[in-house]
C-alpha cells in the first residue's frame, strides 16, 4: 500500500472510536442536564455572507467620514460593535489560543470565523464548550462584527449555544472527500466538505426557474400529468413496472409526457408545458440516468421551424441570465449559444461528414450496399431501407462532430413514430434534434395529427416491441383524442439535467444530481465502485 492510499479497515477502526469519544460527550451534557437534541429553535439575524459584506461596506463608509482623523473612526468602529447579530451554523475548524479559541463556522451562505472568548461567554459554558463540542457540531452565536489584527472579518461572540451534536468527524481537512463513489452517495456529506458542490445545485435551480420564465413569459401553461401509466406504449424505452393492489394491475412509470400533454392541446389548451421526472429502465452512463427530468412543451398552430427558433433563442437567454454570457466555457471548450446555431438535414450533414449522399441510392438494395463498402453496421441488416441506412451513417459518422450547437431536421420516416411526414418528400419527417458537445440534448417534431397515420405507426411500434418480448399496446385513447382533432402543432422535449451540465461545466449527469442512482453497497462486503 502506497504512502497515499488508505486502509479502509483501519479508517473504519479509527473512525469508531471518534464516535465512541463523541458519544461520551453527549452522554456527559445529558448527565449534566442538557440535550442538544430537544434544542427546537435558534433565532437567526443574519447570514455569513451577508454580514461580511454590510461591515465591509459600513467600515468603508465610517472610512470615508472619518476623513483621516484616526480618533473619529476608532469612535466610529466601535460604534458598530453595538449591533448585535445572530448566526448559526456548523463548527468546521478549531484552533486552540486557551483561554481565547477562534472557529470557523459555516452557514448555507458562507463560512465566518467567531472568536470565542471565556470571559465573554463565562468560564464554567467556556470549558464545556473545549471538552464536549466538536468539529462538526451545530452551533448558534450571538455576539458583533469586527476586524481582527489579521484583518479577517469576525464575529466576536458573547454567547454560544450547542444546537445538534455530530457524533460521526468529518473527513480530514487536507483530503476532504474526494472518493467520487462515495461522495454521490453521501451528497449530504458532500455538500458539507466541499462546499463548491452547493454552487452546482443553486445554479440547477436557477436555470429551472429560468426556464419556467421563459415559456410563462410566452404564454405556456405550466401542468401537471400522470407519471403512473396503465399500459406500456411502443415506445422504444423500456418502463419500470409496478403494481397497483387496490386495482390489482400492473402499472408503468412513465418513459415521457408527450401523450397526454398533446391530449391538453386537443382540449384546447394553446401552448403547455411540463418540468417533469421521467423514468426510463434502461443503461447508466455520464449522460443517463434511470430517473431524469424532462422539458416538453407543446404549442399550437406552429410547426418544428417554429420550436428550433424557440430552443435557440431560449438556450441563449437562459445562459445570459445564468452565467452572464452566451458564450461558455465546457469542459475546456468555448461554446457559443450566442451565434445563430447551424442548421442542417439530416441528408446534408450525412453527405458533409461522412461523405456519402442518400439521393445518390437508387433503392434500398443500393443503400445497403454503400454501408457494407463503407463498413457501417445497420441493425435492420437486409430489412433495412434507405432510412435505416441513412440513421446509421449519422450515428457512425456525424454526431461525434457536432460540438457547436447544430440542429439537425428532417429525420427519416422509420425513427420517427410521432412526427408528421414532409409533405413534399413523405419519406421524411418534420423533425429536429439539437447537438452541443456531441451531445444530443433535444428533439422536436411538427406534430402528427393524422389519426389513421398514427395507428399504423403505433401498431409497427407494438409489434417491435413485443417481438422483444414487451407487454406494448396501442394507447387507443390517444388515437380517439387525435380523431377529435389534434391542431397543427408544433412539439420539443429536452433534458433539463443535460441543459444544466453544460451551463455547470459538468461532466456527469451525477454531478448534477443531488441524489443519483446508484448500486447499493451490500452489507459486510466493502463499497463497490460503480462502473
Amino acid at each position: 500500500m502506497s504512502e497515499n492510499q488508505t486502509n479502509p479497515v483501519q479508517e473504519e477502526q479509527d473512525i469508531n472510536i471518534l464516535k465512541k469519544d463523541r458519544l461520551d460527550k453527549l452522554a456527559s451534557l445529558r448527565e449534566g442536564g442538557f440535550d442538544p437534541y430537544q434544542i427546537t429553535k435558534f433565532d437567526v439575524t443574519g447570514k455569513a455572507a451577508d454580514l461580511k459584506a454590510q461591515y465591509e461596506e459600513d467600515e468603508a463608509k465610517i472610512t470615508a467620514e472619518s476623513n483621516g482623523d484616526e480618533e473619529k473612526l476608532k469612535e466610529g468602529l466601535e460604534k458598530l460593535h453595538e449591533n448585535t447579530v445572530r448566526i448559526a451554523g456548523r463548527i468546521m475548524s478549531w484552533r486552540n489560543m486557551g483561554k481565547a479559541n477562534f472557529i470557523d463556522v459555516r452557514d448555507a451562505s458562507d463560512r465566518i470565523q467567531v472568536y470565542v472568548r471565556s470571559n465573554d461567554i463565562g468560564a464554567e459554558l467556556f470549558k464545556e464548550f473545549k471538552k464536549k463540542w466538536d468539529i462538526g457540531d451545530i452551533i448558534g452565536v450571538e455576539g458583533f462584527v469586527f476586524r481582527t489584527m489579521k484583518g479577517e472579518i469576525s464575529i466576536h461572540a458573547k454567547s454560544i449555544h450547542l444546537l445538534s451534536k455530530s457524533l460521526l468527524p468529518l473527513p480530514e481537512k487536507w483530503h476532504g472527500l474526494k472518493d467520487r463513489d462515495m461522495r454521490y452517495r453521501q451528497r449530504y456529506l458532500d455538500l458539507i466538505v466541499n462546499p463548491e458542490v452547493k454552487d452546482t445545485f443553486v445554479k440547477r435551480s436557477q436555470i429551472t426557474r429560468e426556464v419556467r420564465n421563459y415559456l410563462d413569459n410566452l404564454g405556456y401553461t405550466e401542468v401537471d400529468t400522470p407519471v403512473l401509466h396503465t399500459l406500456e406504449i411502443g415506445a422504444a424505452a423500456r418502463p419500470f413496472v409496478t403494481h397497483h393492489n387496490t386495482l390489482d394491475i400492473d402499472m408503468y412509470m412513465r418513459i415521457e409526457t408527450e401523450l397526454y400533454l398533446k391530449r391538453l392541446i386537443v382540449g384546447g389548451f394553446d401552448r403547455v408545458y411540463e418540468v417533469g421526472r421521467i423514468f426510463r429502465n434502461e443503461g447508466m452512463d455520464t449522460s443517463h440516468n434511470p430517473e431524469f427530468t424532462s422539458v416538453e412543451m407543446y404549442h399550437a398552430y406552429t410547426d418544428y421551424i417554429g420550436m428550433m427558433d424557440l430552443i435557440e433563442n431560449m438556450y441563449r437567454t437562459i445562459a445570459k441570465n445564468v452565467c452572464g454570457t452566451a458564450k461558455i466555457n465546457y469542459q475546456g471548450i468555448e461554446i457559443d449559444l450566442e451565434s445563430p446555431w447551424e442548421r442542417l438535414t439530416m441528408v446534408e450533414a450525412v453527405k458533409k461528414y461522412a461523405g456519402v449522399d442518400y439521393n445518390d441510392w437508387a433503392d434500398d438494395a443500393a443503400a445497403r450496399a454503400v454501408a457494407k463498402e463503407k463498413g457501417v453496421e445497420v441493425d435492420e441488416g437486409e430489412n433495412a431501407t434507405k432510412g435505416h441506412v441513412l440513421i446509421a451513417f449519422f450515428d457512425a459518422f456525424v454526431e461525434e462532430k457536432l460540438i457547436q450547437p447544430t440542429i439537425i431536421y428532417d429525420y427519416p420516416v422509420e425513427n420517427s413514430p410521432l412526427a408528421k411526414r414532409k409533405p413534399s418528400n413523405p419519406a421524411f419527417t418534420e423533425r429536429f434534434e439539437y447537438f452541443i458537445y456531441c451531445r444530443e440534448m433535444g428533439n422536436a417534431f411538427s406534430e402528427l395529427n393524422d389519426p389513421i397515420d398514427q395507428k399504423e405507426r403505433f401498431v409497427k411500434q407494438v409489434e417491435a416491441k413485443r417481438a422483444q418480448g414487451a407487454n406494448a399496446e396501442v394507447d387507443e385513447d390517444f388515437i380517439t383524442a387525435l380523431e377529435y382533432g389534434l391542431p397543427p402543432t408544433g412539439g420539443l422535449g429536452f433534458g433539463l439535467d443535460r441543459l444544466v451540465m453544460l451551463l455547470t461545466d459538468s461532466a456527469s449527469i451525477r454531478d448534477v444530481l443531488l441524489f443519483p442512482t446508484m448500486k447499493p453497497i451490500p452489507a459486510n462486503s466493502g463499497r463497490p465502485t460503480e462502473e
